[in-house]
């Protein structure tokens, strides 16, 4: 799990059909001071409703994401699990 923001949202014409119907979003990870970047922005499942500027948590936990999306062959590896209420 880590923090990240929500940096912006990304549309797909032709995407994996275990996508359908998902939300994708453009997501910073951040370092504990919850303003230093850590790593690359990657593409995250939106399953908390997040919008953009948003401070979420992350996770990669691949089980999650299959169950979440019904499916054992999925391409996704990050979802959004959390909203961060204090947003410091």
């Amino acid at each position: 799990m880590q923090l990240a923001r929500i940096i912006g949202t990304a549309t797909a014409t032709v995407k994996h059909p275990s996508l359908a119907g998902a939300r994708l979003l453009v997501v910073q990870p951040l370092l504990a001071d919850r303003r230093s970047p850590d790593a690359d922005p990657q593409l995250a499942i939106d399953t908390v409703a997040a919008g953009v500027g948003d401070l979420v948590v992350i996770s990669s936990d691949g089980r999650l994401l299959r169950e979440r999306l019904q499916s054992d062959a999925t391409p996704a590896r990050w979802s959004t699990i959390a909203l961060v209420d204090d947003d410091r």
